[in-house]
């Protein structure tokens, strides 16, 4: 492939902007996922909302796998340019929708049916618009530039959820938040329109890809992209390796990154909603130019070692990034923990993060503590009476006014108090996550193109990239907040991350062979 310096320049705008608004629409949901908890989901138990919330998050990421095979084997048959121009025309038109919803009081059960409806649609559409721009943009990058070319991909995800943050925090601020949460979350599910329009027009101006141009011209195109992605020999080996040391490794990562410390600055720090977006919106811009550097670096040095160094250092430092992430946060949250821990013990003691009411006396209590974003020790079913024992305070039974004096007295703080917080600090720790997240996913479009056969490349890329993506990345938010309420470790939701890094790490080592210097072209 030549180098054609204006026709490069429309090839990345063009598919890294669409991948910006298609991403766009995706995220704007995970960004407003506890508003819409609380308007589609209602429940007297705060937890079990945004739950349901997270659920129908993930659910939109469980029918991706559908939305590959779909959209894998369009690609493969007439082309990439046509197929991700349906895509996003699928996305645009499913998330603007979500925009004229009714809500749960309005019409009661159906409102979550429908949300839930839309998410699958958006879910199906975002199955096929990630292996289409990054096919799209390898095969017109010259040898030796396809991580650096693909690089605005990865880049542009980010984009989308700085663009998502963005159209949210100004939304917020014209409207006001009172008529933000009443009707102005609408807005920017209906930007969507605005935003399918601008990619449309820049995307119609694109030829068909120059190696699916070949194909078709040699005859040399699959008849059946999907049969044979399973048949064709060892491709179907190399899908499950990508799946699990590219796709559910550099996810996992980038989501805890992003969303992860998002819900966890809300919920566990007490931090304002539109502050937590402000703080995780700056890092990520920080963060984002990295993706195509270390797309441009594995263009160098190789795709995998850039990943291992990637997947090591997470596992070195997940964990110290968000206690550190914590006590920049809030640290007078911290030192009350630590100081003044709170332990329970009672009789059935069980608790079920779904449930809008819990049975027992310790349910209630447990359900009390995690909304407040409380951390204990963990509930001793003992067969006494309740006991919520707070540094060297026992409160007896479920009383709420006890608890929140002992708590009170004890130095933790409230949501309307929640005490002071190092913004430079909080900066610093999410960018540490994200840049960790460059690494791991900034070389991934380039991999994953490199790794299969130009004539199944689309069905073969899209379905281990989305298997891993929509199963192992769409549901950490959920897993990890589960985990969180069920254990009542404000970090426990970590694990979920950690040994999927782990086992990404692993396969990569032994099993991810180096693809930089390949031939895409056959």
């Amino acid at each position: 492939m030549t180098l054609d310096p204006k026709r490069d320049r429309l090839v990345i705008v063009a598919s890294s902007l669409g991948t910006v608004f298609e991403w766009y629409d995706f995220f704007v949901y995970g960004t407003l996922a506890a508003l819409l908890g609380r308007m589609f989901f209602p429940s007297e138990n705060p937890t079990a909302g945004l739950l349901l919330s997270l659920a129908t998050f993930g659910a939109g990421f469980g029918v991706r796998p559908i939305g590959a095979m779909v959209f894998g084997v369009l690609g493969d048959r007439i082309g990439r340019k046509y197929t991700f121009l349906a895509t996003i025309t699928l996305m645009g038109l499913a998330t603007a929708l979500v925009g004229v919803l009714p809500t749960y009081a309005q019409v009661g059960i159906w409102a979550p049916v429908l949300l839930v409806g839309l998410r699958l649609l958006q879910g199906l559409a975002l199955g096929g618009e990630y292996g289409g721009a990054a096919i799209y943009v390898a095969e017109h990058a010259p040898p030796g530039k396809r991580g650096f070319f693909t690089g605005f991909i990865q880049a542009s995800v980010v984009g989308g959820f700085l663009l998502s943050l963005v159209v949210v925090l100004a939304t917020v601020f014209s409207v006001g938040k009172e008529a933000f949460d009443d009707w102005g979350w609408r807005i920017p599910f209906l930007v969507s329109i605005l935003l399918l329009a601008i990619s449309l027009y820049i995307r119609l101006k694109l030829s068909e890809s120059p190696v699916f141009a070949a194909m078709k011209e040699a005859g040399t195109t699959s008849s059946a992209p999907l049969r044979e992605a399973f048949s064709a020999p060892g491709n179907l080996k190399t899908m499950i390796v990508a799946m699990i040391a590219v796709a559910a490794g550099l996810t996992v990562i980038w989501y805890t990154a992003q969303f992860q410390t998002l819900y966890f600055l809300q919920s566990t720090a007490l931090v304002d909603e539109t502050d937590a977006k402000l703080l995780v919106g700056v890092s990520m811009l920080i963060v984002a130019p990295l993706f195509v550097v270390f797309g441009r670096v594995s263009d160098k040095f190789g795709r995998k070692p850039v990943m291992l160094i990637g997947y090591a250092i997470t596992l070195l430092l997940l964990f110290p990034a968000f206690h550190l992430l914590a006590k920049a946060a809030n640290p007078q949250l911290m030192a009350a923990a630590a100081a003044s821990p709170v332990s329970i013990s009672g009789s059935d003691c069980r608790f079920n993060p779904f449930a809008s009411k819990q049975t027992s006396e310790c349910g209630q209590a447990l359900q009390y503590l995690s909304g407040r974003g409380i951390g204990h020790t963990g509930a001793i079913d003992d067969g006494g009476a309740l006991r919520i024992t707070i540094g060297t305070t026992t409160v007896q039974g479920f009383d709420k006014a006890g608890i929140e004096a002992a708590l009170a007295t004890a130095g933790y703080p409230t949501k309307a108090n929640p005490g002071p917080r190092n913004n430079l600090l909080i900066v610093a720790a999410i960018t540490l996550l994200g840049l960790l997240s460059a690494s791991t996913y900034g070389p991934v479009a380039a991999i994953m193109v490199e790794l299969f056969p130009a004539r199944i490349r689309y069905t073969s890329m899209s379905l281990p990239y989305h298997i891993g993506t929509g199963y192992f990345g769409g549901f950490l938010p959920l897993i990890s907040l589960y985990i969180v309420a069920k254990s009542g470790n404000a970090f426990g939701g970590l694990w979920y991350t950690w040994i999927v890094v782990l086992a990404a790490f692993a396969v990569t080592l032994f099993w991810l062979p180096e693809t930089k210097d390949r031939d895409i072209s056959k």
